[in-house]
């Protein structure tokens, strides 16, 4: 699907990953929003709605009806854009202890189990869902941030660019859809008196420039870039992520996304900088 602002939503997901957050920014922005939707009057629903571009949908597995087949087909038939919501499960334990609320699947043992039964059967939803938003890592804030990229109103700036720089070390950042790896340039990790900062001080960018591997990649990673930005704009896209990775997410991914940045603020783009794993000690 192409353009999301011609597909009403349906916004899915796991237990305690924040689906009631989303629904709730959605509706700041202006969409309709139907919670914990009966999913046999989500069509219905559609058939009379004159513009459904403004329409979200919230299914979780309290929803008469659910199935993770079921809303795949439904939004296959109604050209709905599917949005899953995930989060890792370690989070989502003790996001369900701190607020000791039942998790639905788990009313009657260990709210591990339930969490697992939830992933199980809502895989093949992840799978094929449009987007999909990590929240493990996010605040309510970031979370708002993302959103309001993928569905707020699209702004003069054009398309949204949102930098994050993530240390590999914790995974691969879900919500990218450009992943450039910086680990072959020279680590200031090795440097005793560097390691304690980070790519935002300036003797670090110095340690990194000095590389002339960087240089020249950093002039090829321009070149890919820049092509891309409208093409990306022309497919309907409001919200482009292009994460830099390196070892930890300290020193060198850092300090090529505010690097980057600098160079996109010449850009009629908006551009948003996350640090995923900046403050995460080695």
């Amino acid at each position: 699907m192409t353009g999301n602002k011609q597909h009403p939503l349906m916004i899915t997901g796991l237990s305690g990953a924040g689906l009631s957050s989303v629904l709730k920014t959605l509706e700041d922005l202006g969409f309709e929003v139907f919670d914990n939707f009966p999913l046999s009057l989500i069509e219905p629903l559609l058939a009379e709605t004159q513009d459904a571009s403004k329409l979200a949908i919230g299914i979780d597995a309290r929803s008469r009806g659910f199935s993770a087949k079921a809303i795949t087909d439904i939004a296959e038939k109604t050209n709905a854009r599917l949005v899953f919501i995930t989060c890792d499960q370690d989070v989502l334990l003790k996001r369900f202890s701190e607020t000791r609320r039942l998790h639905p699947k788990a009313t009657n043992k260990p709210v591990i189990s339930g969490i697992k039964e939830e992933q199980a059967m809502l895989g093949t939803l992840a799978h094929n869902a449009d987007l999909t938003i990590d929240t493990s890592d996010f605040s309510i804030h970031d979370l708002r941030h993302i959103l309001e990229g993928h569905f707020g109103s699209r702004s003069k700036q054009g398309m949204t660019i949102n930098l994050m720089s993530f240390g590999f070390r914790k995974g691969l950042p879900r919500e990218a859809d450009i992943v450039m790896d910086v680990r072959f340039a020279k680590n200031p990790h090795w440097d005793k008196e560097l390691r304690p900062l980070s790519g935002l001080d300036e003797p670090v960018g110095n340690h990194i420039e000095e590389d002339e591997g960087f240089v020249e990649f950093f002039e090829n990673l321009k070149n890919l870039i820049e092509p891309l930005i409208p093409r990306y704009e022309e497919e309907g896209k409001n919200y482009l992520t292009i994460a830099i990775g390196c070892t930890g997410g300290r020193h060198r991914s850092v300090y090529t996304v505010e690097k980057l940045a600098k160079w996109l603020e010449a850009m009629p783009n908006g551009v948003h900088i996350t640090h995923r794993d900046l403050n995460i000690i080695a």
